[in-house]
């Protein structure tokens, strides 16, 4: 089957981060091709959608850690393409609740390649940097081509959920992502918003000046999510923002973006490190994405801090004006 075939659109993980700008893109492109496809938004809470949005998904209750929960939820809905946001992705979490960990982010997205591959289905999962990070990489970043080496019980398991997926569906797609940013709707989730709300309520924010990634804003992250489960890619892609950047860097640019300037933001950081902060045994202090090949097959801009954040506040402005 076609990756480009009609059908539902289904999100495992609707209600999170991710997984609401997705839906949000699933249900743009929708429109835009006039087809009607239905998104679903399958999760233990309803999806979160932005209260102005002119269409809204199908949410289906959804417990991942319930045997066949996830065969049912297929069959239910009969999905041509699905996307698998679901995971145990906090550090501390996953060191916490290894068995967990290997539920959601092994053997729930095992169970969903097994079905789509039965059944013709497009599949995509979301992966990490964090599968790297035991080694430093090269100039220009780590390379779908390669070898995983992760230094957390997070990183161990997405890299295992990485291989079984693939191996239980050859025609399938694994997404790397960084870290991500963006705006999360009031939530205060994701790289930026949890500085910016964090700073609201008058705390002083840490930020480490020693660990290294590629972010990219969530809502470019989305759309390339949804390009992709119209099109033909297999394997590995590495989806990452042009930049290499500190989380402090980051932080700093998120408060920038608010109109604050350089010495008033700084002064609501705390420089830190992974060491001073007792995570330097499991927070990598590099893990550059190399995002080239997704560039060169992507339509969607994928936009690093600078000019999201930017847009993000410019937006932001408009909404207030209006």
């Amino acid at each position: 089957m076609s990756a480009d075939r009609e059908g539902a659109t289904l999100v495992l993980g609707g209600s999170g981060f991710l997984g609401a700008h997705v839906i949000q893109a699933a249900l743009e492109a929708s429109r835009a091709r006039g087809s009607g496809n239905e998104v679903v938004s399958a999760g233990r809470r309803e999806p979160f959608v932005a209260s102005e949005a002119v269409m809204r998904p199908r949410w289906m209750p959804f417990d991942a850690l319930h045997a066949g929960a996830a065969e049912r939820l297929c069959d239910d809905v009969q999905p041509a393409r699905v996307i698998v946001c679901t995971a145990l992705s906090t550090i501390p979490e996953c060191e916490s609740y290894p068995g967990l960990a290997r539920a959601l982010n092994v053997e729930l997205p095992q169970r969903i390649a097994r079905w789509c591959a039965s059944s013709g289905a497009r599949a995509i999962l979301v992966s990490t940097d964090l599968v790297f990070g035991a080694v430093a990489p090269p100039a220009l970043g780590f390379d779908e081509s390669a070898s995983t080496a992760p230094v957390s019980e997070s990183g161990r398991s997405k890299a295992r959920g990485e291989s079984e997926f693939l191996a239980s569906h050859p025609g399938a797609l694994v997404v790397r992502l960084p870290l991500l940013f963006g705006d999360s709707g009031g939530r205060g989730l994701g790289a930026s918003d949890r500085v910016l709300r964090a700073v609201e309520r008058g705390e002083r924010v840490d930020a480490f000046e020693d660990e290294w990634r590629t972010p990219l804003d969530v809502a470019s992250a989305a759309r390339a999510l949804i390009e992709l489960s119209f099109a033909d890619a297999r394997g590995i892609l590495h989806v990452a923002g042009p930049e290499r950047v500190s989380r402090y860097e980051l932080a700093l640019r998120a408060l920038l973006s608010r109109g604050l300037d350089r010495d008033e933001a700084r002064a609501k950081l705390a420089r830190t490190t992974r060491a001073a902060a007792g995570m330097d045994a499991l927070r990598p202090a590099d893990v550059t994405l190399d995002a080239r090949r997704a560039r060169a097959v992507l339509r969607t801009p994928l936009l690093g801090p600078s000019e999201a954040l930017a847009r993000e506040a410019r937006a932001g402005g408009a909404k207030e004006r209006a």
